[in-house]
């Protein structure tokens, strides 16, 4: 078989050469694709043949077979099966660039009924469990995974461009650390030791920032043993991004140019604006910013009145009663549960949230103003958290009381907490003053591609 020439090549140095200009000049090439619309138009047969770029028009012409071969060719070709054609391009009356086939032959044959384009696959259960099915009939999956991968490729090249080193971490951890989350476990043999999968890889990263790197990131999978839902998936995709002698504020500046980064290469008109759910959100730094409890108290207005101090326990134990929010001990927990409930799904504008408690950030830096909040944001764009940073702590005394605070609030709740030793004495090395990121690679595709379910935005999701 001869090289075979890329259906978006063709399409890319002929769609705009004008239709005398293709008569005139014998053009020939060869393609290959899957069938997927056939018609018969008298003499003349017009098949449809895709990869997953993009698909051209075939024309099977009985005068340049002989009728027995023409009716060969027409009977033994069926929507879904594999070929290679020769011939020359053209343009029909309609103006659709075509390939007049001179040579046609049947790579693969499809043994299963292939439903056409035009009968598209909606069932999503079916979409999911076959997703190759999926990326053949439907033309939103397969655009979804190439912007997938073009962001993901934008965000390595910005960071490249910007002297990150991508680094790789441990999958498998003797202790799962770096994010509080359920681990998913598993049996080394040969070492006779129980090991888990991954929940963060923020700990291996940040060794290696005391090990003399400085601008470094990871993108990766992460696993945490819990729901499934339209936001989670077990198996999931992350970037964690750590860069030494910057605070927060950086990694807010820096998720911000990434985020506009995509975007001015996403979008062929260069906007700043995508829609969700068909609410327009505008991209425009820099990005809107308020603290904690000043959301909480600006969505619960009427039921704060005149009180301003989110913190009271008085009043979130009101307000928690009223929205049958079962009682926390915690005060930073019963915040972050009257967050999620009452604010969060109203932050469709790029918001960063800031001035987390410290009870509720383990391994962020304290405030120099107010010890009880931490240098740390959460970044929320469509009603969906997006990404999470923090200037990370340092001082490995304060890390080790955190720690064992943890595991004391994990003992009375019976639940089970993994004491990071080694970490702690990584950290009496030193390490440097120090930022971090993660953001959700999933949460953001879904974003910017505008599906309303990970599922969609996952190859094969768990189901």
């Amino acid at each position: 078989m001869k090289k075979i020439t890329s259906i978006s090549k063709i399409k890319q140095k002929y769609s705009n050469k004008d239709k005398i200009f293709l008569e005139k000049t014998t053009i020939n090439t060869n393609i290959a694709g899957r069938i997927i619309s056939k018609r018969k138009m008298s003499n003349n047969t017009f098949i449809n043949v895709q990869n997953i770029k993009n698909n051209i028009q075939i024309l099977i012409n009985v005068n340049i077979f002989n009728k027995i071969k023409y009716k060969n060719i027409i009977k033994n070709i069926k929507i879904g099966d594999i070929i290679y054609v020769e011939g020359k391009i053209f343009k029909t009356k309609t103006n659709e660039l075509t390939i007049k086939a001179n040579y046609i032959k049947t790579l693969v044959k499809t043994q299963k009924y292939f439903p056409d384009k035009f009968h598209k696959l909606k069932n999503k259960e079916i979409r999911y469990k076959k997703r190759y099915l999926d990326l053949i009939i439907n033309k939103k999956s397969r655009k979804t995974f190439l912007n997938r991968i073009k962001i993901i490729n934008l965000i390595k090249k910005y960071l490249y461009k910007k002297s990150f080193l991508e680094v790789e971490t441990p999958m498998l951890h003797s202790i799962p650390g770096g994010a509080k989350a359920k681990p998913f476990y598993t049996y080394h043999n040969a070492l006779n030791k129980k090991m888990y999968l991954r929940i963060a890889p923020e700990l291996y990263l940040k060794k290696l920032i005391i090990g003399g790197f400085t601008k470094i990131f990871e993108l990766n999978k992460n696993f945490r043993n819990e729901g499934i839902s339209n936001i989670h998936n077990p198996e999931f995709s992350m970037i964690e991004i750590y860069q030494a002698y910057t605070t927060y504020k950086d990694m807010m500046k820096l998720a911000e140019n990434i985020i506009s980064y995509i975007i001015h290469h996403l979008c062929f008109n260069k906007k700043t604006i995508f829609t969700q759910k068909n609410i327009p959100i505008n991209f425009t730094t820099p990005y809107k910013k308020i603290h904690l409890n000043k959301a909480i108290y600006k969505y619960n207005k009427k039921f704060f009145k005149n009180i301003k101090n989110v913190k009271e326990i008085k009043y979130l134990k009101k307000l928690s009663n009223n929205l049958n929010i079962k009682p926390q001990k915690n005060t930073s927990k019963l915040l972050l549960k009257i967050f999620d409930i009452t604010v969060q799904h109203n932050l469709i504008q790029p918001t960063f949230i800031t001035q987390y408690p410290i009870e509720v950030s383990p391994l962020s830096q304290q405030n120099k103003k107010d010890q009880q909040i931490a240098d740390r944001f959460e970044l929320f764009i469509g009603g969906h958290e997006i990404a999470n940073g923090f200037t990370e702590l340092n001082n490995p005394q304060e890390q080790k009381k955190r720690f064992q605070q943890q595991l004391k609030n994990h003992k009375i709740s019976k639940q089970k907490f993994f004491y990071n030793k080694e970490y702690i004495t990584a950290l009496k090395y030193g390490l440097p003053p120090t930022s971090g990121i993660g953001i959700g690679i999933d949460r953001l595709v879904m974003l910017l591609t505008n599906n309303n379910s990970i599922k969609d935005v996952i190859l094969f999701p768990t189901l």
